[in-house]
């Protein structure tokens, strides 16, 4: 029996929809349905209701009786090949979404790794917010994730990567006082923050909410690269992970303030959709959670 057309049949099944399954099989509507049609005829039965304007596609009762059983020869499949300890032979396009912070530090490390394991597979990077990053998983349209973290979703596997602290850092330009300062003190210039749907910006506008006196006002942006060239012009106070500003903290051209409150530190996950099983994205995961940890001890090796 065909895998590529059990595949095929439990990718329609799953996103209820030919064109979706193509895009996701990075094939064509009329390869889809040739593939199912083949099957149907393999098998004898109709797995789909086709009728005209039907959306999602909806399984047959036989179609829902035999999904089961290729969802679980697809799964048996790839636990062959891992017992004979083989990830080379995967191949296909993998979607990968980054979190900007993940971009900066041990990404081209883990795509190293990736492609000397699965050296016949393509990436697709594209880097955004967690909350962006988000919905593309659970809409599907991107294979894995590496975000802000966990997402509660049953059909969610979460894989703990890394954790970076935050820290208040601003041009010495400002001319700051070098002493714990109110958060009172640091509302009086601009606050370069991550962007509005973020869980940053939403903790920080909140604690900010909570002060007596004028109104703060919010420079926010989907890129940190961006709020560090802001923080460097001298135009407000930023939050940004230690580790992206490490370099201009020792040159000194930022400073670190210390305030009386900073924000929590950032949590990351490799999270992916196991429903259909999604043998890729499960080794990438893997292979990142790897990298992450090993990332980690060399931070802590070169600061102690």
């Amino acid at each position: 029996m065909n895998h590529k057309r059990l595949e095929t049949f439990v990718w329609v099944a799953s996103l209820g929809s030919f064109r979706k399954a193509a895009e996701r099989m990075h094939t064509t509507q009329p390869a889809i349905s040739a593939r199912i049609a083949n099957l149907e005829s393999e098998l004898g039965v109709k797995l789909f209701e086709r009728e005209v304007g039907s959306s999602p596609i909806v399984l047959t009762a036989k179609g829902k009786d035999l999904l089961p059983y290729a969802e679980k020869i697809l799964y048996q499949s790839e636990q062959l090949r891992k017992r004979a300890g083989s990830t080379s032979a995967y191949s296909g396009v993998l979607r990968l979404g980054v979190s900007e912070t993940i971009a900066h530090t041990w990404l081209s490390t883990f795509l190293g790794r990736l492609h000397s394991e699965m050296p016949n597979l393509d990436v697709e990077l594209t880097v955004e917010i967690t909350s962006t990053l988000s919905a593309g998983i659970k809409d599907r349209s991107i294979d894995l994730g590496f975000l802000m973290g966990p997402l509660n979703d049953p059909n969610i596997v979460n894989l703990d990567l890394c954790t970076f602290s935050l820290s208040w850092a601003a041009s010495p330009q400002l001319d700051l006082p070098d002493r714990l300062l109110y958060l009172e003190e640091l509302s009086a210039w601009p606050i370069i923050s991550y962007a509005r749907n973020s869980k940053p910006f939403v903790e920080i506008s909140h604690k900010f909410r909570e002060l007596d006196g004028p109104a703060v006002h919010f420079f926010t942006s989907t890129s940190l690269a961006a709020c560090r060239s802001l923080a460097l012009d001298g135009v407000g106070i930023a939050t940004m992970p230690d580790v992206m500003i490490k370099k201009d903290l020792e040159e000194g051209s930022l400073k670190r303030i210390r305030a009386i409150w900073t924000p929590t530190e950032l949590k990351f996950t490799a999270s992916y959709s196991n429903e259909p099983f999604n043998p890729i994205a499960e080794v990438a995961a893997r292979i990142a959670a790897e990298t992450a940890n090993e990332y980690a001890k060399t931070l802590l090796d070169k600061n102690n």
